[in-house]
């Protein structure tokens, strides 16, 4: 479903966020440059990591 969803230009999330289920296909969904973005953004306000941890980053070394 998801595949499909993308080769019509759809996304597998919407506005309440992607969810436990989708995680696994957020990076191909969205590609690098939006993840390291999210990531950035996720840092600047969670730079302990403390909030909802793990649940759709997980931090790398860079």
């Amino acid at each position: 479903l998801y595949d499909a969803a993308r080769e019509m230009g759809g996304d597998v999330s919407g506005e309440h966020g992607i969810g436990h289920a989708k995680v696994k296909y957020l990076e191909e969904s969205v590609g690098d440059v939006q993840i390291a973005l999210m990531r950035g953004i996720k840092r600047a306000f969670d730079p302990k990591g403390i909030l909802n941890p793990g649940k759709v980053f997980r931090y790398k070394e860079s």
